[in-house]
């Protein structure tokens, strides 16, 4: 039993586009107090490997232009090596071990958020799930927003401002790019074995499926609220009995 009545990590996991950034979006505005009670979230510590992406998009750029090979990426903006999509998840758990390290006493409060994608032809989820660490896996939970790839293909030129393509909210991928990384993707292989819990090396890791067909997450109203409550009540029960079985 969970007596904080609050999840330690929610791993928040989609196609590109699916709605991940505008749930947590919605999360956020959320009174602290209706927060904790309807979602079981708590202070907001949210880990995004985009940001890390995108520093290393900048980064080769500027070792191009003095002269110096490109260190993470392509000129197309491909990773040299897969292993590096590999990288980023050891990175995240190295950002909540620092975390952990340097939040305030009251870190009982904090619900971290931790957000990626992944595609198949990069090593899916399957692998990603293979590099996270013990210090996640004890604690986590899994939101997987689905929609189709027709639906992330449509919000991903829908969202695109060219003017802050670093945005987290208004970032974008080229049709090319997003249908070689991301149209296929291994999740109904990794969850088939069980309709609610996953299991990770050792860890048994509860996960709801937030069916987002109908994009409600775009508008952030009341219809995103009352279904986010329903899909994170049902995961916390299993959270709470994730021992059992």
């Amino acid at each position: 039993m969970n007596e904080k009545n609050l999840f330690d990590i929610i791993l928040l996991i989609a196609r590109p586009a699916a709605g991940k950034s505008e749930i947590i979006d919605y999360l956020i505005r959320v009174p602290p107090d209706q927060r904790v009670q309807r979602f079981h979230v708590g202070k907001f510590d949210e880990i995004d490997d985009f940001p890390m992406i995108w520093t290393w998009f900048e980064e080769d750029a500027l070792f191009e232009k003095m002269g110096h090979p490109r260190l993470h990426t392509d000129p197309e903006g491909y990773f040299i090596e897969h292993y590096l999509w590999d990288l980023l998840i050891e990175r995240i758990g190295l950002e909540y071990q620092k975390k952990l390290r340097d939040l305030p006493e009251d870190a009982d409060v904090f619900t971290t958020i931790i957000e990626f994608s992944r595609g198949t032809e990069h090593g899916g989820y399957h692998s990603a799930f293979s590099h996270l660490s013990r210090q996640i896996l004890e604690k986590t939970v899994v939101l997987y927003v689905d929609v189709t790839w027709e639906e992330s293909l449509r919000k991903n030129r829908k969202r695109f401002n060219p003017e802050k393509p670093d945005s987290i909210l208004e970032h974008s991928l080229s049709d090319a790019k997003l249908e070689r990384l991301f149209k296929e993707i291994d999740w109904k292989e990794v969850s088939k074995a069980d309709p609610h819990y996953l299991t990770i090396e050792k860890f048994r890791v509860p996960y709801v499926v937030f069916d987002n067909a109908d994009d409600v997450t775009t508008q952030r109203g009341d219809a995103l609220g009352i279904r986010l409550e329903q899909a994170l009540k049902n995961l916390w029960a299993l959270y709470e009995n994730r021992s059992v079985g």
